[in-house]
């Protein structure tokens, strides 16, 4: 059994992405939520430490065979563990010390912008024109809108916060790119798996160079919620979605759920914490779109019928 064959269909791909953006754009609130009780790095290592476990533990159920071979398969799980667990996770946590979860949603939703300028700079086939760098360039300001250097000052806590979640998008987006060119026969949940064992481990590693201390993890229902949430519906289910959804779309395609993230954090943050998202937050994530919209404008037209009326590239 491998979930690529349970996400083919028109049908099946439109319900998988709805599902992703809610457990996606859900987990920043309860990685708001949690820092109250957890170190960052250890905060999450520990969530992908078991839901590492729990996804190889499925795959031996499920899968043919759940050890990488070869050199690809080693080297995928290496750049999966890399940047999408490890490096964005870090980077999102710490962030989110010094921002709020949906804030720190709509700097993610940059992702789509930076993966499809990583496919055209990385990939075969994929070329980067005036109008492409235009729409990075918009989704770059799209973020500066929201830091808003100037009055925040250069050394402010959220101006630290907002370079931390760009970094950790740009992670995230290189891993998916990088990753791209790697996929073989290893089955997706041992994949996931490993990625996710490897990843927690360079995250302790991080949380032992920052001398985080699991002494201080305070153990009640708030936090052991947030962590069983993000371990097991935005970790375990949500990453087998998304790796599933890579191999039938593409990653610039995938990516479109980053859009969808930024509306659910917000909310979420609303109801669960009374955060409301600033106007100068919904005019940055609307450049970041307007940008994408940019990068990716003869996929988008394809999929509604108007390719011809772009010309060819």
């Amino acid at each position: 059994m491998d979930l690529r064959n349970l996400i083919s269909t028109p049908e099946s791909i439109v319900a998988a992405f709805v599902l992703l953006a809610t457990l996606w754009g859900t987990s920043f609130v309860a990685i708001e939520a949690g820092l109250h009780y957890f170190p960052p790095l250890l905060f999450a290592g520990v969530r992908y430490a078991v839901a590492g476990a729990v996804v190889l533990g499925f795959a031996a159920v499920v899968s043919d065979r759940t050890l990488p071979r070869g050199r690809d398969e080693w080297l995928g799980v290496a750049v999966a563990g890399a940047f999408v667990i490890a490096a964005y996770h870090g980077l999102l946590y710490v962030a989110e010390l010094h921002i709020t979860g949906a804030v720190a949603a709509v700097i993610v939703s940059l992702a789509p912008v930076l993966t499809a300028t990583f496919a055209a700079l990385l990939l075969p086939n994929e070329r980067l024109g005036p109008l492409e760098i235009g729409g990075f360039a918009l989704g770059i300001l799209g973020v500066i809108v929201i830091a808003d250097p100037m009055q925040a000052g250069l050394g402010s806590s959220a101006l630290l916060g907002a370079v931390l979640a760009f970094v950790g998008a740009v992670a995230f987006s290189l891993g998916a790119v990088l990753l791209r060119p790697l996929r073989t026969d290893l089955p997706i949940a041992a994949l996931q798996g490993w990625a996710m064992v490897s990843g927690a481990g360079m995250l302790f590693v991080g949380a032992a160079l920052l001398g985080e201390s699991p002494g201080a993890i305070v153990w009640n229902t708030t936090s052991i919620v947030s962590l069983s949430y993000l371990t097991l519906l935005s970790g375990v289910v949500a990453f087998l979605i998304y790796f599933a959804l890579l191999d039938e779309v593409g990653p610039a395609q995938l990516h479109l759920v980053g859009y969808a993230e930024p509306v659910v954090a917000a909310v979420g943050s609303w109801v669960l914490l009374g955060s409301l998202i600033d106007g100068e937050a919904i005019i940055g994530f609307v450049a970041i779109l307007v940008g994408f919209v940019v990068l990716e404008r003869h996929e988008i037209a394809a999929y509604v019928g108007i390719e011809d009326a772009l010309g060819a590239r």
